[in-house]
């Protein structure tokens, strides 16, 4: 079968069996038909004894751009094993960024190699990208770029490219600085092919230019890829200097760590590792999940003291018990919906603070359409299915009512407190994902019993 035509599945365990039977020459065929993605999925799949073994049978071409597709339990792994030869080799091949991604997830002991084995003018830049604050712009560019003079022509540029271009992340995209290495304009390759070798680049290029600055917040940055469709985007220093660049793939980075990192705050864990699932151990587990846990088992006392304060309403109609943890769903998932929608409007700045009563105004409306719809379907689900043909009888026209009005209540309640939480978090610098549910949800299930039992005693005289 030809390699094309086999699942990933089956080439991973094509190579295991190759491993067991030696034939390493077959396995160097192979990767070198791979993309270092896939290849990187091979690695996961190999005992840990072979790993190294592995790397060194890939194509020296794809040795870097595999490396750095590997997770940071691996690449450790396989520095300790290199030698300083075989470190340095790897690392003159990446690029300045991936290098600094790699060095940020490595002991203090990996990380003395691997400047060690650098050249002086690579550790500076190291160094440089190192000082921003992790979540800037700066943190995430990379200081490999074209750069070009206004006054070079067109065939100047394709000189510079062909003999710079080499070590660079990217090629297409060219930025114009003048001499004190302030960005000035910006063109493209296909602009260049477009116009006559002996124009001057200042005739066409773009002067328009969006960039950001080293120490703005690097989702400010992502947003920018999104809005213009960019491959990179230039950062430059308070004077307005080029000082480098963010690659489309370190904006997707960023996207997939931020949702990540919304996810687990959302459901309350601590975002604390980037590591696959299967490789972060049952106690670093437990220990992003435990604070969370305990928090909303301690706030959740406060809905055991509602019910306790009307115990003596609940045994004098017993009925009303079984619809409470309808109730309380209800409204902790209304919240939860109005939380994950603003929430989504805040982090793409759809939304502000100054919105706020145009956004409680319209969940309100919301609220009161989806809780008559849900009160009216409950409602003749009450009556035909629990009373008439489970024959609960305790069930009255009244209870049926008390439960109608509740649902209709907390809904509007719920979704109040699911789009306005999220915006005072913001704006008191909080970040809005840890407002969502578990928080949302423990503040609704009290609301929703106090209502319950607001209307249960005015209604049934309890």
């Amino acid at each position: 079968m030809e390699l094309d035509e086999m699942s990933m599945d089956e080439i991973v365990e094509k190579i295991s069996d190759l491993f067991s039977e030696k034939k390493y020459s077959e396995i160097k065929e192979i990767l070198a038909e791979l993309n270092p993605a896939d290849i990187a999925i091979i690695f996961d799949s190999v005992p840990e004894e072979k790993q190294v073994l592995l790397f060194r049978l890939l194509p020296k071409e794809e040795a870097a751009d595999t490396f750095v597709e590997l997770d940071g339990d691996t690449q450790e792994a396989i520095i300790r094993a290199f030698s300083d030869n075989e470190l340095r080799e790897v690392i003159d091949e990446l690029y300045l960024d991936d290098t600094v991604d790699i060095i940020e997830e490595m002991p203090a002991t990996i990380v003395k190699r691997i400047l060690k084995n650098t050249d002086p003018q690579t550790r500076a830049s190291i160094n440089t990208l190192l000082k921003y604050p992790e979540d800037s712009a700066g943190s995430i560019m990379t200081p490999e770029f074209v750069d070009l003079k206004k006054n070079n022509t067109v065939e100047d540029a394709f000189k510079r490219i062909r003999r710079t271009g080499v070590d660079k992340e990217t090629i297409y995209t060219c930025y114009v600085t003048d001499e004190q290495r302030k960005l000035i304009g910006v063109t493209t390759v296909k602009e260049l092919l477009l116009h006559e070798p002996d124009d001057l680049i200042e005739e066409f290029m773009e002067t328009n230019i969006i960039y950001v600055y080293t120490h703005d917040d690097r989702e400010i940055a992502v947003r920018l890829f999104d809005k213009y469709n960019f491959l990179a985007l230039p950062v430059v220093d308070l004077e307005s200097r080029l000082v480098g660049i963010i690659t489309v793939d370190d904006a997707i980075d960023v996207i997939q760590e931020e949702a990540t990192e919304d996810i687990h705050k959302m459901n309350a864990i601590l975002p604390n590792t980037e590591k696959p699932y299967l490789k972060v151990g049952v106690f670093d587990t437990w220990k992003a999940r435990i604070p969370w846990l305990m928090l909303l088992m301690v706030s959740a006392t406060f809905t055991g003291m509602i019910i306790t304060k009307f115990e003596d309403k609940l045994n004098a109609l017993i009925v009303l018990t079984s619809f409470i943890p309808m109730l309380m769903d209800t409204g902790g998932n209304s919240g939860g919906q109005a939380s994950v929608t603003i929430i989504r409007a805040l982090s793409l700045n759809e939304i502000d603070l100054k919105d706020i009563f145009r956004v409680i105004w319209k969940e309100i409306r919301v609220g009161l359409i989806c809780g008559l719809t849900l009160s009216a379907i409950n409602f003749v689900k009450i009556w035909v299915i629990d009373r008439t043909l489970l024959g609960n009888t305790d069930i009255t026209l009244w209870v049926n009512v008390v439960i109608s009005l509740t649902l209709v209540v907390e809904i509007v309640f719920a979704k109040i407190i699911g789009c306005t939480l999220p915006i005072f978090a913001k704006k008191l610098k909080f970040d809005p994902a840890v407002m969502s549910s578990p928080f949302i949800t423990t503040i609704v299930d009290a609301i929703s019993l106090l209502v319950y039992f607001s209307f249960a005693t005015a209604i049934l005289h309890i």
